[in-house]
């Protein structure tokens, strides 16, 4: 099992792109989106706005920790995306969710959970303007991947950068990250 963390400003459409992979996903495996940002409700509003299918993507509207992980163990999903990791809350820690002892330790207890399970996880995770909320970078040493989605919330085009690769070189597609002058 693997985890990608995927970051990027709120709205530049993460949440849009990861539904329409989950759903092209789950035609041949289990898949599980889970959402602390949003109803199970506008999910499946959201969905039908974008034409997809969707009956195959099962949706968890959770912000607990430990609901989250019972139903990791209770469905056993292929492929899995916590949508976003700043809301997601450990009840063990005393701190708010998306701080970053929070942000730290629902990663690590999923990171966890896909090593032991073989699951593939996605992490989404908001770059914040505002220091109280931690952003992606707090969780780039310990995940697999760590992508970055980009580009104007006003064009159609969008750029996934990829800036760590535990299983390969990034460099590969772009060169430019490479130049140190």
């Amino acid at each position: 099992g693997g985890v990608v963390l995927i970051g990027g400003d709120p709205g530049i459409g993460k949440s849009t792109l990861l539904l329409q992979a989950l759903d092209a996903l789950s035609r041949q495996m289990p898949v599980l989106y889970v959402t602390g940002e949003e109803s199970s409700a506008q999910v499946a509003l959201r969905a039908q706005r974008l034409g997809l299918d969707g009956s195959q993507v099962r949706v968890q509207a959770e912000i607990q920790l430990e609901n989250i992980i019972a139903t990791l163990e209770a469905e056993r999903p292929s492929f899995c995306v916590i949508d976003s990791i700043q809301t997601v809350s450990d009840a063990n820690l005393s701190s708010a969710a998306g701080t970053v002892s929070q942000v730290r330790a629902s990663a690590q207890e999923l990171i966890r959970y896909a090593k032991d399970s073989g699951a593939a996880i996605v992490l989404v995770g908001h770059v914040t303007k505002d220091g109280t909320i931690a952003g992606p970078r707090v969780l780039e040493h310990m995940v697999d991947t760590v992508l970055y989605f980009e580009g104007d919330t006003h064009s159609s085009f969008r750029l996934i950068r990829a800036f760590k690769n535990r299983y390969g070189a990034v460099n590969e597609l772009d060169r430019k990250s490479t130049r140190l002058n």
